[in-house]
């Protein structure tokens, strides 16, 4: 039924007719339409660099100067509160000088006009909360958990059920609880597979977990949209006054949302259905963490009769770069469709270029920005855009050598993230034993039993007897002042650190280190993490690895990483930006470099294998979304090999390379470099690979396949799709034939 038939709003102050006219003025065709639509429910499919916000904006404004709406009948949801700041003066702006908007609402006085109902979900669902406490157990001043009170709260938890905190941590309960909120979860509709977890406790955990937040009288951040959407559900009469408040409702980057979100937003926009949602299903990137792009996809069937408005005209990208990409995206399946067009006509074509390996790869981009800024570009204007934060290391490296400005967006630089500067300490300290604070950063990491208190009196023992740490350690180790079981790990961990240095002796520096993250149980640490956070650590610590092949010594590593972590730090200046890709939605810039292009790791294999198509077709958004931040040049690079686990693999081509329009794309193959030659094993010479068809090509016993994880093996078993492959290294697997690849004898 329609809105404005049944339902037609009232003007509570005279319309602008003129500055409603003004408002659309220079807006082109298709968003003048969505800003000026009637009150059905709209969707309006904003491509890369189209102007969205623009739009999401201008409709808000236009809706107060026609005279349709006032300020407290509004409400704009987004998803960070920069965004929400950011619109909340583009529509002040916009409106300026504009009539005298009304004083707000009473209940709504300590918000500054023009929008009284504009902010994320979390706060508004917050502000909503606290009127309605009571209904959900709660008094109007409860306390809103941050992730690190979540955790200490999952902990005592898993403590008071009797759970070994070593094998199921304190945040992967904590992820998990997150991740079942995300989907409209309480205990008692946990699906059976869920509840099978943590031992088959997860129900119970739950459930102790909520218990224990009510008696705190606190709410998490799931809490705070999930208790809304059962507020609204058990008593319509909320939710009606809450409609009839705000009956205008609009929500930006609607691809990100989650089933939580999803169904606060049907509930909230089920009466007067004077809906918009402006988003992008091609750039919903956000699977991992429980956005759904099918919330998008079912708009008009969710919210009929519903309209959508696509805006295809781009105001960022030149031709060759969005015809690249319009290219790329349309091998996916699951997506409503448009076609980006620009009026920006030549430009360059994207550049595709091979290198030998990875570190070949970093010298390659870090001599063509030395070329870009020598030619007059900012390095402020170019980006290098990677799948895995792993990768940032080598260019980096490269950045500092050729003494290249640089900024990582969205993370700390490599060797600034917690769990290289753990690696390190334990590296330090067995080089210098009296390094009391790399001793202090890992004596209880991973725990060991050590906690504050214990490390006080370290201290306290440390600075009476004029000694380091460690001293003070073995002290105490062999005295009565702790309880046997601390004393007996204290005692453990000594004698591993004295081990560690006899055998540096004696083993490289790169087989200590991987020696010293295994035997301390570090690696099983974050193995056993479940947190959506633990792989790209594990891939961290692997990269660590990697980048120490390129020193003589264990002395000469750590000597350039203090020099590393000296260097200038500084956010201001003239930098190129350095992110993963997930990291670049919303941003832009003239030069992009995306390297990593190859099977594996883009699209990457544990995505793949976690989510199979689902996942293939969001990594392909990734891919748009990177080659969508360029306006002027694109380059796109993969590596022949890279090392994996201390040895040479080879890297197949990934498949968005053959799914780009060879006539927008420019190739460029680098030949191996004379001058190049590892400290360690020599390079071996790459067997071709091809992709080996199924079932038509059929598998047969003993062929030699190579797998992207597992490396190269021989098929022992054929069951269908499934085999039983003997691997070199990884011993027997059974694997789908669909992530293996026929490979030549080596």
């Amino acid at each position: 039924m329609s809105a404005t038939k049944d339902c037609p709003p009232r003007p509570r102050f005279a319309a602008n007719a003129q500055r409603a006219a003004q408002l659309c003025a220079g807006l082109n065709e298709a968003q003048r339409e969505a800003v000026t639509a009637d009150d059905t429910p709209l969707l309006v499919l904003a491509g890369a660099g189209t102007g969205k916000t623009r739009v999401l904006t201008t409709r808000i404004a236009w809706l107060l100067a026609s005279g349709r709406a006032r300020a407290g009948q509004i409400m704009a949801v987004t998803f960070t509160n920069k965004a929400a700041q950011e619109m909340q003066q583009r529509v002040a702006a916009l409106l300026a000088p504009a009539q005298e908007v009304p004083a707000p609402e009473e209940e709504d006085a300590h918000i500054p006009p023009p929008m009284q109902w504009l902010g994320t979900f979390h706060a508004l669902s917050a502000r909503m909360l606290r009127r309605h406490a009571e209904l959900v157990g709660l008094s109007s001043q409860f306390t809103i958990l941050d992730a690190d009170d979540q955790r200490r709260l999952a902990k005592q938890v898993l403590q008071n059920a009797g759970l070994d905190e070593k094998r199921w941590p304190a945040r992967a309960l904590a992820a998990a609880i997150d991740s079942w909120k995300n989907k409209n979860y309480a205990p008692n509709t946990l699906p059976a597979q869920a509840a099978s977890g943590f031992a088959g406790k997860a129900r119970r955990l739950y459930a102790d977990y909520q218990t224990r937040l009510k008696t705190l009288n606190g709410a998490d951040f799931g809490d705070l949209i999930a208790h809304v959407v059962q507020i609204w559900q058990t008593h319509p009469d909320i939710l009606a006054a809450q409609q009839a408040r705000c009956p205008y409702l609009l929500v930006d980057e609607y691809q990100d949302t989650n089933t939580a979100q999803y169904l606060w937003l049907r509930l909230l926009a089920q009466k007067d259905k004077c809906l918009t949602c402006v988003g992008d299903d091609d750039q919903s990137i956000y699977g991992w963490r429980g956005a759904e792009v099918g919330n998008m996809l079912r708009f008009e069937k969710d919210f009929a009769p519903a309209r959508i408005i696509r805006l295809e005209r781009n105001y960022r990208s030149s031709h060759h770069i969005l015809k690249a990409a319009d290219g790329l995206i349309a091998a996916n399946k699951k997506r409503l469709g448009k076609t980006l067009w620009t009026e920006q006509s030549g430009g360059a074509r994207v550049q595709l270029s091979s290198c030998w390996d990875g570190e070949t790869e970093a010298r390659q981009i870090g001599d063509e920005v030395e070329a870009l800024q020598h030619n007059g570009s900012a390095l402020s204007d170019m980006a290098v855009l990677v799948r895995a934060s792993a990768q940032m290391r080598a260019f980096e490296d490269r950045f500092l050598a050729c003494d290249i400005a640089y900024r990582v967006i969205g993370g700390p630089r490599f060797y600034e993230r917690a769990e290289i500067r753990d690696a390190n300490a334990y590296l330090r300290l067995l080089q210098q034993p009296d390094d009391d604070l790399a001793f202090e950063r890992i004596a209880n990491r991973p725990r060991r039993g050590l906690g504050a208190q214990s490390l006080q009196k370290l201290h306290g023992l440390a600075r009476q007897q004029q000694i380091s740490l460690a001293r003070a350690a073995a002290l105490l180790a062999d005295s009565d002042e702790w309880a046997a079981a601390t004393r007996s790990a204290l005692a453990r961990f000594l004698q591993q650190l004295e081990r560690w240095r006899e055998q540096a002796a004696r083993l490289p520096h790169t087989r200590l280190a991987e020696l010293v993250l295994d035997e301390s149980g570090y690696t099983a640490m974050w193995q056993a993490d479940k947190s959506a956070d633990a792989p790209g650590r594990l891939d961290n610590l692997k990269e660590l690895i990697r980048s120490m092949e390129a020193f003589a010594s264990l002395t000469e590593y750590l000597e350039h990483i203090a020099l590393v972590m000296e260097s200038e730090h500084n956010p201001q200046g003239d930098k190129i930006s350095l992110m993963t890709l997930h990291a670049a939605k919303g941003l832009e810039f003239g030069i992009v470099f995306l390297p990593g292009w190859e099977e594996g790791l883009f699209p990457h294999a544990r995505a793949l294998a976690e989510k199979g198509e689902a996942a293939l077709e969001e990594e392909r958004r990734l891919a748009y979304v990177g080659l969508t931040r360029a306006k002027r040049r694109a380059y796109i690079s993969y590596a022949n090999s890279r090392r994996l686990h201390g040895s040479w693999q080879p890297a197949a081509p990934s498949r968005f390379l053959d799914e780009l329009p060879p006539e927008h794309c420019e190739t460029k193959d680098a030949p191996r470099p004379e001058s190049y030659a590892p400290r360690t094993a020599p390079v071996l010479a790459e067997p071709e690979i091809v992709t080996f068809p199924s079932p038509a090509g059929g598998w047969q016993l003993r062929a030699r396949v190579f797998h992207q994880k597992f490396g190269y093996g021989r098929i022992q078993h054929v069951d269908g799709s499934k085999l039983t492959v003997a691997f070199d290294k990884a011993g027997i697997k059974k694997v789908m034939d669909g992530f293996v690849q026929k490979a030549d004898a080596v």
